[in-house]
Protein backbone atom coordinates (compact mmCIF):
# COMPACT_ATOMS: atom_id res chain seq x y z
CA UNK A 1 0.00 0.00 0.00
CA UNK A 2 1.44 3.34 -1.06
CA UNK A 3 1.81 6.10 1.51
CA UNK A 4 -0.05 9.35 1.00
CA UNK A 5 1.87 12.59 0.52
CA UNK A 6 0.72 13.65 3.97
CA UNK A 7 2.02 10.42 5.54
CA UNK A 8 5.37 10.79 3.78
CA UNK A 9 5.70 14.31 5.11
CA UNK A 10 4.90 13.17 8.65
CA UNK A 11 7.51 10.42 8.40
CA UNK A 12 10.16 12.94 7.36
CA UNK A 13 9.12 15.43 10.04
CA UNK A 14 7.97 17.96 7.43
CA UNK A 15 4.79 20.03 7.57
CA UNK A 16 3.11 20.82 4.27
CA UNK A 17 0.02 22.80 3.24
CA UNK A 18 -2.70 22.58 5.95
CA UNK A 19 -0.26 20.92 8.40
CA UNK A 20 1.56 24.24 8.84
CA UNK A 21 0.18 25.75 12.03
CA UNK A 22 2.11 29.06 12.05
CA UNK A 23 -0.19 32.05 11.54
CA UNK A 24 2.21 33.68 9.11
CA UNK A 25 5.22 32.61 7.09
CA UNK A 26 8.06 34.09 5.08
CA UNK A 27 7.57 32.65 1.60
CA UNK A 28 10.35 31.60 -0.75
CA UNK A 29 10.16 30.16 -4.23
CA UNK A 30 12.19 27.31 -5.73
CA UNK A 31 14.40 29.94 -7.35
CA UNK A 32 15.17 31.49 -3.96
CA UNK A 33 12.98 34.55 -4.53
CA UNK A 34 11.70 36.04 -1.28
CA UNK A 35 7.98 36.84 -1.62
CA UNK A 36 7.89 38.38 1.85
CA UNK A 37 5.85 37.64 4.97
CA UNK A 38 2.18 36.78 4.59
CA UNK A 39 -0.50 34.83 6.35
CA UNK A 40 -0.24 31.07 5.97
CA UNK A 41 -3.71 31.04 4.39
CA UNK A 42 -2.61 33.55 1.75
CA UNK A 43 0.64 31.65 1.14
CA UNK A 44 -1.26 28.39 0.71
CA UNK A 45 -3.62 29.99 -1.83
CA UNK A 46 -0.63 31.33 -3.75
CA UNK A 47 0.98 27.87 -3.80
CA UNK A 48 -2.27 26.29 -4.99
CA UNK A 49 -2.60 28.87 -7.76
CA UNK A 50 0.72 27.56 -9.14
CA UNK A 51 -0.37 23.95 -8.70
CA UNK A 52 2.35 23.50 -6.08
CA UNK A 53 2.67 22.83 -2.35
CA UNK A 54 3.55 25.04 0.58
CA UNK A 55 6.38 23.28 2.43
CA UNK A 56 7.66 24.47 5.81
CA UNK A 57 11.46 24.51 5.70
CA UNK A 58 12.16 26.20 9.05
CA UNK A 59 9.43 26.10 11.67
CA UNK A 60 11.74 27.47 14.38
CA UNK A 61 12.36 30.76 12.58
CA UNK A 62 10.23 33.77 13.45
CA UNK A 63 8.31 34.04 11.27
CA UNK A 64 8.45 30.45 10.05
CA UNK A 65 9.92 29.96 6.58
CA UNK A 66 7.98 28.09 3.91
CA UNK A 67 8.73 27.34 0.29
CA UNK A 68 6.35 27.13 -2.64
CA UNK A 69 7.53 23.99 -4.39
CA UNK A 70 6.60 20.57 -5.70
CA UNK A 71 6.62 18.45 -2.55
CA UNK A 72 7.59 15.32 -4.51
CA UNK A 73 10.66 17.13 -5.82
CA UNK A 74 11.43 18.56 -2.38
CA UNK A 75 11.22 15.10 -0.79
CA UNK A 76 13.54 13.65 -3.45
CA UNK A 77 16.13 16.39 -2.84
CA UNK A 78 16.03 15.78 0.92
CA UNK A 79 16.55 12.05 0.46
CA UNK A 80 19.37 12.66 -2.02
CA UNK A 81 21.19 15.02 0.36
CA UNK A 82 20.74 12.57 3.25
CA UNK A 83 22.10 9.72 1.12
CA UNK A 84 25.11 11.79 0.01
CA UNK A 85 25.82 12.82 3.60
CA UNK A 86 25.83 9.17 4.70
CA UNK A 87 28.19 8.25 1.87
CA UNK A 88 30.61 10.96 2.97
CA UNK A 89 30.61 9.67 6.53
CA UNK A 90 33.49 7.26 7.02
CA UNK A 91 33.64 4.70 9.76
CA UNK A 92 36.88 5.23 11.65
CA UNK A 93 38.58 1.94 12.43
CA UNK A 94 41.71 1.17 14.42
CA UNK A 95 44.11 -0.76 12.22
CA UNK A 96 46.81 -2.79 13.95
CA UNK A 97 50.30 -2.99 12.46
CA UNK A 98 52.92 -5.17 14.12
CA UNK A 99 56.66 -4.94 13.62
CA UNK A 100 59.55 -6.75 15.28
CA UNK A 101 62.97 -5.54 16.33
CA UNK A 102 64.54 -7.46 13.46
CA UNK A 103 62.00 -6.66 10.72
CA UNK A 104 63.86 -5.93 7.48
CA UNK A 105 63.71 -2.60 5.66
CA UNK A 106 61.69 -4.02 2.76
CA UNK A 107 58.97 -5.29 5.10
CA UNK A 108 59.03 -2.00 7.02
CA UNK A 109 58.39 -0.09 3.78
CA UNK A 110 55.40 -2.32 2.96
CA UNK A 111 53.95 -1.82 6.44
CA UNK A 112 54.59 1.94 6.22
CA UNK A 113 52.77 2.04 2.88
CA UNK A 114 49.72 0.42 4.51
CA UNK A 115 49.92 2.82 7.45
CA UNK A 116 50.03 5.79 5.06
CA UNK A 117 47.04 4.46 3.11
CA UNK A 118 44.94 3.92 6.25
CA UNK A 119 45.86 7.29 7.73
CA UNK A 120 44.81 8.97 4.47
CA UNK A 121 41.44 7.19 4.76
CA UNK A 122 41.05 8.66 8.27
CA UNK A 123 41.70 5.52 10.31
CA UNK A 124 43.68 5.27 13.55
CA UNK A 125 46.75 3.06 13.63
CA UNK A 126 47.80 0.89 16.55
CA UNK A 127 51.50 0.32 15.95
CA UNK A 128 52.94 -2.53 17.99
CA UNK A 129 56.61 -3.35 18.39
CA UNK A 130 56.40 -7.05 19.23
CA UNK A 131 58.97 -8.14 21.80
CA UNK A 132 59.90 -11.60 23.01
CA UNK A 133 62.44 -12.99 25.40
CA UNK A 134 65.12 -10.79 26.92
CA UNK A 135 64.57 -8.00 24.39
CA UNK A 136 61.48 -7.07 26.44
CA UNK A 137 63.81 -5.67 29.08
CA UNK A 138 65.83 -3.49 26.69
CA UNK A 139 66.00 0.25 27.27
CA UNK A 140 62.84 2.10 26.18
CA UNK A 141 64.92 4.53 24.07
CA UNK A 142 66.33 1.60 22.07
CA UNK A 143 62.87 0.10 21.57
CA UNK A 144 61.44 3.46 20.56
CA UNK A 145 64.23 3.85 18.00
CA UNK A 146 63.27 0.43 16.59
CA UNK A 147 59.66 1.58 16.28
CA UNK A 148 60.69 4.81 14.58
CA UNK A 149 62.32 2.78 11.79
CA UNK A 150 58.87 2.10 10.31
CA UNK A 151 57.59 5.62 11.04
CA UNK A 152 60.46 7.00 8.96
CA UNK A 153 58.82 5.55 5.83
CA UNK A 154 55.27 6.80 6.56
CA UNK A 155 54.42 9.38 3.88
CA UNK A 156 51.12 10.67 5.30
CA UNK A 157 51.40 13.40 7.99
CA UNK A 158 50.45 11.93 11.38
CA UNK A 159 50.43 12.66 15.08
CA UNK A 160 51.07 10.24 17.93
CA UNK A 161 47.83 10.32 19.92
CA UNK A 162 49.08 7.94 22.61
CA UNK A 163 52.40 6.39 23.53
CA UNK A 164 54.81 4.94 22.78
CA UNK A 165 54.29 2.95 25.95
CA UNK A 166 54.84 -0.55 27.25
CA UNK A 167 52.08 -3.06 26.53
CA UNK A 168 51.64 -6.81 27.07
CA UNK A 169 53.08 -7.47 23.60
CA UNK A 170 55.89 -4.94 23.79
CA UNK A 171 55.71 -1.27 22.86
CA UNK A 172 52.56 0.38 21.47
CA UNK A 173 51.77 3.76 19.91
CA UNK A 174 48.51 5.12 18.49
CA UNK A 175 48.78 7.19 15.32
CA UNK A 176 46.19 9.54 13.88
CA UNK A 177 46.06 11.56 10.67
CA UNK A 178 47.36 15.06 11.28
CA UNK A 179 44.88 17.90 10.90
CA UNK A 180 45.59 20.88 8.63
CA UNK A 181 46.37 22.98 11.69
CA UNK A 182 48.82 20.37 13.01
CA UNK A 183 50.50 20.08 9.60
CA UNK A 184 50.91 23.86 9.45
CA UNK A 185 52.48 23.86 12.93
CA UNK A 186 54.89 21.06 11.90
CA UNK A 187 55.94 23.06 8.84
CA UNK A 188 56.51 26.17 10.96
CA UNK A 189 58.68 24.20 13.40
CA UNK A 190 60.68 22.70 10.52
CA UNK A 191 61.23 26.15 9.01
CA UNK A 192 62.26 27.54 12.38
CA UNK A 193 64.73 24.67 12.79
CA UNK A 194 66.24 25.32 9.35
CA UNK A 195 66.72 28.99 10.16
CA UNK A 196 68.55 28.10 13.40
CA UNK A 197 70.75 25.46 11.74
CA UNK A 198 74.39 26.54 11.28
CA UNK A 199 75.37 27.59 7.77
Amino acid sequence: MRKSRKKYAEDLGIRINNQIYADEVRVLTDDGENLGVMSTTEALKKAQSFGLDLVEVSGKSRPAIAKITDYGKHKYELKRKTREAKQKQKTVETKTVQVKVGTGEGDLMVKAKNISKWLKEGHRIKLELFLRGRIKYAEKDFLQERMERVLHFVSEPYTIADGPKKSPKGLTAILEKATKKQIQKMQELEEAGEKKAPQ
